[in-house]
C-alpha cells in the first residue's frame, strides 16, 4: 500500500472553484479519492483564520474528514491589504514528508509550487498528484506534475 501525504491550499481552492464554477470542493469526494487504497502518513488543510463561528464550523469539518488545520492569522495592512500566504508553510512539510510518503498530494493552482513539484519529484524521486481548476490552474505546476487531476465535476459541491 502506497503512503501518501496530503497538502490543501485551502483559500487557493475555496476562490478557484468559486470564481470557475459558483461552486465549492467537495473535500469528502476528493478524500475518497486521493486516499483509495493508500495509507495517509499526514494531511493538512492550510488556512487564514479570521476567527468567525461559519469558519470554525468548516474547520471542525476538515478535522473529521481526517484533515489537520492549519491556520495563520489573518492579518489586515494599514493600505486596506490583505496578508495569509502558506506557500513557504506548505513548502516545508511537503518537503519532510517527502521522505515519509511515496506520493504527495498538492491541491493548489499556484505556480509557485512549480518548483516544489518539481524538486520532490526530481531530488526525492517521488509522485507529485497535483489537484486543481484546469482553467485557473499554472500551466508550470500542471508541466511538473506526475499527474494533475481537474477539479471538475465529482469533485465539487452539487
Amino acid at each position: 500500500m502506497h503512503k501518501v501525504a496530503i497538502f490543501v491550499d485551502t483559500q487557493n481552492v475555496y476562490y478557484t472553484t468559486r470564481d470557475a464554477y459558483r461552486k465549492n470542493f467537495d473535500y469528502n469526494k476528493f478524500w475518497a479519492q486521493a486516499t483509495a487504497n493508500r495509507e495517509v502518513v499526514a494531511a493538512f488543510c492550510y488556512a487564514i483564520n479570521k476567527g468567525d463561528k461559519k469558519q470554525r464550523e468548516f474547520q471542525n469539518i476538515l478535522r473529521a474528514i481526517g484533515f489537520e488545520v492549519k491556520l495563520k492569522p489573518f492579518i489586515q495592512r494599514a493600505d486596506g491589504s490583505a496578508k495569509g500566504d502558506w506557500d513557504v508553510g506548505i513548502t516545508l512539510d511537503a518537503i519532510e514528508y517527502a521522505e515519509k510518503a511515496d506520493v504527495i498530494v498538492l491541491v493548489s493552482g499556484d505556480g509557485d509550487f512549480d518548483l516544489l513539484a518539481h524538486k520532490i519529484r526530481t531530488v526525492h524521486g517521488k509522485k507529485v498528484e497535483v489537484y486543481g481548476v484546469p482553467q485557473l490552474t499554472a500551466a508550470s505546476l500542471m508541466n511538473e506534475a506526475s499527474e494533475f487531476i481537474p477539479i471538475e465535476g465529482d469533485l465539487l459541491l452539487r
